[in-house]
């Protein structure tokens, strides 16, 4: 049984920084993509980052500027650095996996977990 267990968010004022943390657990493929999404009350799901096993990167429309995404593969831990957060940076953010290719197409991501919140103040 995979599971995914996200931590790291909070409530931070605009211009600070978070790192967010995913644990998977249960996953026995040797290849797999892992990302980072968000959603906001009333908004649909949107990717912010995505990586494989072999460390390829994927970000989100104007993501990579100010977040970046890193895992590492040993202890199987997904982490996603922000910085610079700004108040609409403010959602429910959830790790997800799925299968290689790495996608930021969340319909393909079989697994998430329950998310942690980032709330950002201005």
């Amino acid at each position: 049984q995979v599971q995914l267990l996200e931590s790291g968010g909070g409530s931070v004022t605009s211009g600070g920084s978070l790192r967010l943390s995913c644990l998977v657990c249960g996953y026995t493929e040797n290849f797999y993509t892992l990302g980072w999404f968000r959603q906001a009350p009333g908004k649909e799901r949107e990717a912010v980052a995505a990586i494989d096993s072999n460390g390829k990167t994927l970000y989100g429309d104007s993501m990579q500027a100010r977040f970046s995404i890193s895992l590492d593969n040993a202890r199987k831990i997904l982490y996603l650095q922000m910085s610079n957060l700004r108040p609409d940076d403010t959602a429910m953010y959830y790790c997800g996996s799925s299968l290689p290719p790495v996608t930021l197409e969340h319909p393909v991501y079989g697994y998430w977990g329950q998310g942690t919140q980032v709330t950002v103040s201005s």
